[in-house]
């Protein structure tokens, strides 16, 4: 069951996504908007365009967050690999997705730091002082 809803739910993301559905959500927009006369603008014509949007994005939702679940376990399982096959990476680092926010923030300030570090070995005359206009 679980797998048959995420093959609906992948094939439906991308139908959704794709151009012809946005110019058929435009095509039935207008069709909607040029039947208002007709209708004489009665609170049911104007009730038909909020129902089916409204039921339409809350099913939507369900079907994309799903995708993008599936897309996200994906891509950390690619990066997992890449990091478990590269000889210098810390394989501590795999699964890393269980740490929490200060773990995380600590982790982004030392990868900043190694970044930053790299950069001034890399172009030792933007550290030099009174070079690249810095005249603290």
């Amino acid at each position: 069951m679980r797998d048959m809803f995420r093959r609906f739910s992948r094939a439906a993301a991308n139908t959704v996504g794709h151009h012809a559905a946005f110019f058929l959500g435009v095509f039935l927009l207008l069709v909607w908007a040029f039947s208002g006369p007709y209708f004489h603008y009665s609170p049911g014509w104007q009730t038909v365009l909020g129902t089916g949007a409204s039921v339409g994005a809350f099913l939507i939702v369900f079907l994309i967050q799903n995708t993008q679940n599936h897309d996200a376990k994906v891509m950390n399982l690619k990066l997992d690999e890449l990091i478990r096959a590269a000889k210098t990476a810390r394989t501590e680092l795999v699964q890393m997705e269980g740490l929490t926010d200060d773990e995380l923030e600590h982790l982004q300030q030392e990868f900043q730091a190694h970044r930053d570090r790299s950069i001034r070995n890399q172009h030792p005359e933007r550290s030099a002082p009174g070079v690249g206009g810095d005249t603290h």
